[in-house]
């Protein structure tokens, strides 16, 4: 076996411990230097295993107090496979995808897995070192390395600079901090095919188009990104993430707009992580597996059906590894309906709520316990209004609403500039020390949590943040949750683990909740009654009544004029191909929500 030994830098802090990892190593302890520090002023150093000796057998990763060490056994024949490895002790890379002509190429796996790695290996701006971090290896090395594959000639073609790339990055508000001009200028800046106000149409920028890039909202900047891609003349296309901070509407143009480019015979290969848009977009999916931060493999390419559900399953057939101890299974439309209790905890009559050029109308509805509220619509309809009413941050114009309730809510655009780490952030939203509590043991744990607690809340990533965020609304004591796009940032599993965590914690602690999201996979798994928006965005918005979840998903796909079906293995919802024979029979009976 071979060992894998990574230090998290953000955890490590010998000056705050005893260097227990160091004390209670067997080997160190029989006189070897298997632990040692980077430098002798414990302030600036951190720990470093020498993987050649280390003997894997996990002693320093259960005594260090800050849980900043992993030790994984791979078996040896597998490092003739690394591609990358970032340094001693840190991630790497094992394998390589190949994007493909005339086809979109998905990447499918958690956050921190590799999947950026992966494409800036793909577009030429990372070259993969072949787990020489100390001793970087030419090109010639690097392409004779992989001699007799389809990676040879792509890399080849990277090295002499014979591939044009095109790449829209993970974080677009990066975009704002070095470009000061208009979208316009922008677009027109890198509009290589001569399509740019094309794609601006299509993708619904016509009116952000005059204004500076830093006055855009996130889903402007997510478009606007898109379109400077597609304007591009180039042979491979990249798009990471091209989905976050969209409503459905703007996803499902997007994917149409990238699948447009490969149509021309162009390569496009894309990281997401909603489902949906993947299942939609992609030709080809590669499964990356392993550990969050330690290492990534990447799997040989499959059907996007196949390699969603084997994703979910945990397991990948073709080569007999399981990469996950849990399948993930979607259930029914109605199977959490028989827990929901007729007591009503919030209710409102019809209401009105106008600001500058736009007003919003909203028929009453009401919260009852034990249910979970989903609202779906497009951006700019009002949906965050109603949220804000509905958590007593903002009045309406008419109307009333009746709650007795308390109401703990998580708003959609999270603050980071705080000073203090998640163990106190996280304390303060439940009013007292959350190490050792109830709560640690029912919130914390089951979300994946408790190894930030060191960390300093302004230097998360958008994920981890979003997870401290829904664990602080539920660490509060409150009737009822509002959380607005609660899937943002995160990955596929972390989803759909907070999906199922929300509606256990709701039913098991007879509460309720109210979710906002534009993840069609998370909503069905979280919500068990709809309230759909509809109308212009911008101007005016209509919330309907609170619906089943069988008419509120009809009603809402309808309006998008797309179908949805269940998948025979996984049983998650699949969205028809556009014009497909399914497409059209489900729109004939009427019936876009096929359960």
């Amino acid at each position: 076996m071979h060992r894998i030994a990574v230090i998290d830098k953000d955890l490590c802090k010998p000056k705050n411990c005893s260097l227990e990892c160091i004390a209670f190593c067997p080997l160190n302890r029989d006189g070897g230097k298997c632990i040692t520090l980077s430098e002798e002023d414990r302030s600036k150093a951190i720990a470093v295993i020498d993987e050649d000796i280390c003997n894997g057998c996990g002693i320093c990763v259960k005594k260090c107090p800050f849980e900043a060490i992993t030790i994984i056994n791979l078996a040896e024949e597998l490092e003739e496979r690394k591609v990358h490895q970032y340094g001693q002790n840190s991630f790497r890379l094992y394998n390589i995808p190949v994007p493909r002509s005339n086809a979109v190429v998905g990447l499918l796996g958690r956050n921190g897995i590799g999947k950026s790695t992966v494409l800036n290996i793909v577009a030429g701006l990372l070259k993969p070192n072949l787990g020489r971090y100390d001793d970087e290896p030419s090109w010639d090395e690097v392409i004779e390395h992989f001699r007799g594959t389809a990676v040879k000639e792509h890399l080849k073609a990277v090295a002499e600079k014979r591939l044009r790339v095109a790449m829209k990055p993970q974080q677009v508000y990066l975009i704002a901090k070095v470009f000061k001009g208009t979208a316009r200028e922008l677009l027109d800046r890198y509009d290589e095919s001569g399509d740019a106000m094309h794609y601006a149409k299509r993708l619904a920028l016509d009116d952000s188009l005059d204004r500076y890039v830093n006055e855009l909202s996130g889903g402007e900047l997510q478009r606007l990104a898109v379109a400077v891609a597609a304007s591009k003349d180039a042979d491979l296309y990249l798009f990471d993430e091209p989905s976050s901070y969209n409503d459905v509407y703007q996803r499902l143009e997007v994917a149409r707009v990238i699948n447009e480019i490969a149509g021309k015979g162009k390569s496009v290969m894309i990281v997401e992580h909603d489902l949906t848009m993947l299942d939609y977009l992609s030709d080809y999916v590669h499964i990356l597996y392993g550990e969050p931060g330690v290492y990534g493999m990447v799997s040989d390419a499959m059907s996007t059906n196949t390699a969603i559900n084997e994703f979910l399953q945990g397991y990948i057939s073709s080569i007999n590894v399981r990469f996950r101890d849990r399948a993930f299974r979607f259930e029914s439309a109605t199977s959490g309906e028989d827990l929901i209790m007729e007591e009503v905890v919030a209710e409102y009559t019809r209401i009105e709520k106008s600001h500058p050029g736009f007003r919003l109308v909203a028929d009453g509805a009401r919260v009852r316990k034990g249910e979970v509220v989903g609202i779906v619509g497009a951006n700019a309809l009002g949906k965050t209004t109603l949220m804000r009413m509905i958590a007593g941050v903002d009045k309406p114009d008419a109307g009333e609403f009746r709650m007795n309730a308390r109401i703990s809510y998580k708003p959609q655009y999270l603050e980071q500039d705080y000073e203090y780490d998640v163990r106190t952030l996280l304390s303060e939203a439940y009013g007292k020390g959350i190490e050792g509590s109830s709560a640690e043991a029912l919130i914390v744990e089951p979300l994946r949590i408790r190894k930030m607690y060191d960390k300093m809340v302004k230097n998360l990533s958008g994920g981890e943040l979003q997870k401290v965020a829904i664990a602080s609304c539920l660490l509060r004591d409150a009737d009822i949750y509002a959380m607005d796009e609660p899937s943002a940032f995160l990955d596929v599993e972390d989803r759909i683990t907070v999906a199922r965590f929300i509606q256990r914690f709701v039913k098991g602690q007879g509460r309720s909740a109210i979710i906002v999201d534009h993840d069609m996979h998370m909503v069905d798994m979280v919500a068990d009654t709809l309230i759909v928006f509809t109308g212009m965005p911008g101007r005016e918005g209509y919330a309907t009544r609170t619906l089943s979840k069988r008419d509120g998903m009809n009603l809402f796909l309808k309006g998008l004029d797309v179908t949805f079906r269940r998948d025979e293995e996984s049983n998650r919802p699949r969205i028809n191909k556009m014009h497909s024979r399914l497409d059209r029979m489900q729109k004939e009976k009427g019936l876009y929500y096929a359960i």
